[in-house]
Parts: C-alpha cells; structure tokens; sequence
C-alpha cells in the first residue's frame, strides 16, 4: 500500500433491542446509525473499523441480533472486542461470520489479524459478570508469544479496559487489574503503536510500556469528566466521537480525535485579498 492506512475507533455503543432507550435517554441505536454513515461518507474512507467493547448493553442474543446489519453496512472490514457489558456466547453466535473471532466462547475472546498494513491483535479484557478488567496470565503469555513472533511489525492492541487510573471517581474503582503485568509485557515489544480502549466514555491518552493507551469517546453518550474521587456515576450527552488513526510507513501513526454530527462550516481562512480580517 503506498498511501496511509486509515483505522477508524469507534466504541461503547451499548445497543438495545426493540428500540429501546439506553438509561431511558440515549438512542443508542440512533447514534450508532449516525457513525456508519459518516464512516461510510468519510473522503478518504477508513480502510477498517475497530471497536472497542461494550457493543451492547445487557449481552443479550436480541440486542446482537439488532447490531450485527448495522455493522454490515460498514463499507470497510470491522473487527470487534467484547466489553463488560457484552457476553462472550451471544456475542460469537451472532457474529459467526467473523471469522478472526474464536471459535468458542469457552475463555477469554482473543485474536490476530495479520493482513494489513499494521498487526491487529485483540484482547479480551472483560471478567464476567464484573464491571473491571485484567488479562489472565494465559492471555498475557498468548500475548508476548504472538507479539515475538513479528517483532518487526508495527501493531495495534485493542481491548476495553484502559490498564490505567483515569481520575474519575465512579470508574476507578473497580479497574484494570494487573496493568503491571500487561505493562512489563507491552515494554519487550517496541513495536507497538497503541493500546486501543474504550470503557470510559472519554478521550484520554497515558504513556503504558512505551507505547501509548488511547481511550476512544462514546459513540452516543459520555462519561462526565469529574475528577473528584467521589464522583458520581452519571453521563451527559455530549458530542459523540471517534478515532481516526493515520499510520504511514515514513510518518508513523498518528491518532485523531473526530466528532459525529453536522456543524456549521467549514468555513476560509482566506480571500482574495489574504487573511480574511
């Protein structure tokens, strides 16, 4: 490929089944519609799609059955980690045609995808029935393995739970585990580009291992940005975004943060007479 390669991040989408409100406020399935088409609009369009969990909101088999045609009418391959609302059998029965998903849903839904211009691995951050994250020392072991194995390779993680503290109250308190362990693996592998996440509803980004942790904002709806310990669990409805990755062999990657939705604009800097004052 001799032009930059495009990954757009979308993530925490919480579909509901028989159009439902999500909380009783947000049409997530509104939302999620909206993004497709501007992906699918997108000049130049993103050459895949990755989402990063949460990609309904009770794990039910009626909640993937809405979302599986909604992702179909992407343009482009999207490839799919669970969050803590997913749950990992409902999930692979509606998304059999995946084929880069495991074939069962008896551990943890990790994966490779090694046919792009950069190495996608995706890791199943979720413990069921829990609200926090971690990597089993299994996933990690899989992890540093498929990571020597193509040391050369510029490559992207992506799993739900950022391995880190983000300062808001309500979502520290159950949080990722064993970062320490996945932080000592993703040090021994440079080539790591990014650790993609979602989870908090915001766009946050930690240096981890030498890499970077970029935390994708919600599709609909998102996370207040409190940063009292004792911040309550509540969102608002702010401009819903995305990520749009850039990676170009010479210039690296570099992640943008984009917005869903119409606004006035664009409008010149310029006229005919220069600077327009």
């Amino acid at each position: 490929m001799n032009r930059p390669f495009l990954v757009a991040q979308i993530s925490d989408l919480h579909l509901k089944a028989g159009n439902r409100l999500t909380y009783g406020v947000v049409d997530t399935l509104g939302a999620l519609r909206r993004a497709v088409d501007h992906l699918n609009a997108s000049d130049p369009r993103p050459d895949i799609v990755v989402i990063s969990g949460d990609l309904v909101d009770f794990g039910r088999a009626d909640e993937y059955a809405v979302l599986h045609p909604e992702l179909a009418r992407l343009h482009m391959p999207c490839y799919l980690v669970p969050g803590n609302h997913d749950a990992r059998g409902p999930l692979l029965a509606a998304f059999a045609d995946h084929g880069y998903l495991p074939a069962s849903a008896d551990g943890p839904l990790d994966w490779m995808v090694d046919e792009h211009p950069l190495r996608l691995i995706g890791l199943d951050s979720t413990i069921p029935g829990g609200h926090g994250g971690q990597l089993l020392d299994s996933q990690l072991q899989w992890l540093d393995d498929q990571l020597a194995l193509r040391p050369k390779a510029p490559t992207l993680l992506i799993l739900h739970h950022p391995p880190f503290i983000s300062g808001i109250g309500h979502m520290d308190r159950e949080p990722f585990i064993n970062a320490a362990a996945l932080e000592r693996v993703i040090a021994r592998h440079p080539q790591v580009e990014r650790l993609l996440c979602g989870h908090l509803h915001r766009p946050m980004q930690r240096r981890f291992g030498g890499s970077l942790s970029c935390v994708c904002p919600g599709t609909s709806h998102q996370i207040v940005l409190d940063l009292q310990d004792a911040a309550p669990a509540h969102f608002n409805l702010e401009p819903a975004g995305y990520l749009l990755h850039r990676w170009d062999e010479q210039q690296g990657l570099i992640s943008h943060n984009g917005v869903f939705g119409d606004y006035p604009g664009p409008y010149p800097f310029y006229d005919a007479h220069g600077l327009i004052d």
